[in-house]
């Protein structure tokens, strides 16, 4: 083979996009989660842009707090998760799964508060019936309340496959972290959305 094709081929090599981490069957099922969250983004708007007043005044009875600190845990998670990548890849699995534990204690944060909250709510009597506002609130927020616990197994496994990484994979390691980041986006999309615009 001449050089020229030699050369030719590598930077055809170097034209051609990243893989995405992790193994695609993981990303069909995000890009499904994401989805089935984007109806309810939607429906909620639509909600909303019918009974504008209902939506402004029972939004205020929200912990804006909470939320923000609620999305403090999960970016931290996040940046915690991402750390965690970069120490697999160049080989430090015990500083990998320090910062995994790490993010499990961000989502042990995140729904603890959670916890709090939905307490105060049911001691208010508050539920899926008292009005249209807080039948989305309640539905939204519980449903991602289960994806964070969802996520938290994930990184869990993620945390005991550290033992036996050349076993496991480094594109089962990825497709857990890639996981972690979409429950983090629905969040960042959540918050605003439900707890301050307005």
């Amino acid at each position: 083979m001449s050089d020229a094709i030699k050369s030719e081929r590598k930077s055809l090599k170097k034209d051609l996009p990243e893989p995405l981490p992790g193994d695609l069957a993981m990303w069909f099922f995000i890009f499904a989660e994401l989805f089935v969250f984007m109806i309810f983004f939607a429906s909620y708007a639509y909600a909303r842009s019918q009974n504008v007043a209902l939506f402004d005044t029972y939004q205020k009875t929200l912990d804006r707090n909470i939320g923000a600190i609620n999305t403090a845990f999960l970016i931290t998670g996040s940046l915690f998760v991402v750390l965690s990548m970069a120490c697999i890849h160049s080989g430090q699995v015990k500083k990998a799964r320090g910062w995994l534990v790490l993010a499990e204690g961000m989502g042990v944060g995140f729904l603890s508060l959670k916890i709090i909250e939905f307490s105060d709510k049911l001691s208010h009597g508050v539920s899926l019936s008292t009005n249209t506002f807080y039948m989305f609130y309640l539905s939204l927020t519980f449903f991602h309340f289960l994806h964070v616990i969802l996520g938290m197994v994930v990184l869990g496994i993620m945390i005991k496959a550290m033992s036996r990484i050349e076993e496991f994979g480094v594109h089962g390691i990825e497709s857990g972290a890639a996981y972690w980041h979409m429950i983090d986006l629905v969040w960042i999309v959540l918050f605003p959305l439900v707890y301050v615009i307005h």
